[in-house]
């Protein structure tokens, strides 16, 4: 029997198939790269992260940021059991070039103190997207997870000052303790209501040197890597002491990396300061950040 004959274009492209083939099909459909100057069927991988390894999460944290972290954490008085504590306790990964992380806790008789640090190297296996872009999306689901208050708390913050600047006699005649009523009234923020009651001296530790009810709101951050935020919660369990746990995140090029610090108070009725925390964990972030290089 006679073999049936190759189609012509079929037989032209099973000839130069090494070389490429440009020529068309019976049916009027192209190939990838019938169009010239592009490579039509291979494409660039997008750019790796900045980052290969993670640090090793319980060596990230010095001894004097514990201290400072954790009171009480000096005056353990057992020696084994205070270097077990300044070593933390590693969390469990499988993978520790992608996910790694930290806990301590330290209990004093004022409080007890929770600090837990993670690190998490993003890796994209899609070769159109870039690991930062995919450290992005992540970080992105993440704040929205937070759910952080909407920005325009920023614009209420300069209200208290513009209504105090049109009424000098009552500001000046209240000026040493104004900033602890005036925020404690103006805010609506769980987290920043007992900071009102605080001393209005502990405001020169805050990050931004003034801090208001408002600037203690759970927020996003424009100094810290390329992106970040905070977020600041106190619990509410009835007659037990109240805990505050302040959250600090950011992300450096493909890692992302979270702080939770926690404080319960060993006093009924006695209510972990939101500035102070809040101080002390951003803090931290920041260190982490430049030991990240980011």
């Amino acid at each position: 029997m006679r073999r049936k004959a190759y189609v012509p274009g079929v037989a032209a492209c099973l000839a130069v198939v090494l070389a490429g083939c440009t020529g068309g099909s019976g049916d009027g459909a192209t190939s990838d790269d019938s169009n010239p100057g592009r490579p039509g069927v291979t494409t660039e991988a997008a750019e790796p992260g900045r980052y290969r390894t993670l640090p090793e999460p319980c060596g990230a944290v010095g001894d004097k940021t514990l201290d400072s972290l954790l009171p009480g954490i000096e005056e353990i008085p057992d020696e084994a059991q205070r270097d077990k504590a300044y070593k933390g306790e590693p969390t469990l990964a499988y993978d520790t070039d992608r996910k790694v992380g930290c806990r301590w806790k330290v209990e004093s008789a004022e409080a007890t103190n929770h600090l837990f640090v993670d690190f998490e190297r993003v890796v994209s296996y899609d070769n159109s997207v870039s690991d930062d872009s995919q450290a992005e999306q992540l970080f992105a689901k993440q704040v929205e997870a937070a759910d952080l208050p909407e920005p325009v708390v920023s614009e209420s913050a300069s209200s208290p000052s513009s209504s105090s600047s049109s009424s000098p006699s009552s500001s000046s005649s209240s000026s040493p303790g104004s900033g602890s009523p005036s925020g404690a009234s103006s805010s609506g923020s769980p987290s920043a209501t007992p900071s009102g009651s605080a001393p209005s001296g502990d405001a020169s530790s805050s990050p931004s040197g003034s801090a208001t009810p408002t600037d203690l709101q759970p927020r996003l951050l424009d100094d810290l890597g390329d992106e970040g935020y905070v977020d600041d919660e106190l619990s509410d369990s009835g007659s037990t002491a109240k805990q505050r746990t302040v959250t600090v995140a950011f992300r450096t090029s493909n890692v992302m990396v979270t702080i939770e610090y926690a404080e319960q108070s060993a006093t009924l009725g006695v209510v972990p300061d939101s500035e102070e925390m809040q101080d002390m964990a951003r803090k931290l972030a920041s260190q982490l950040a430049d030991s990240l290089g980011g």
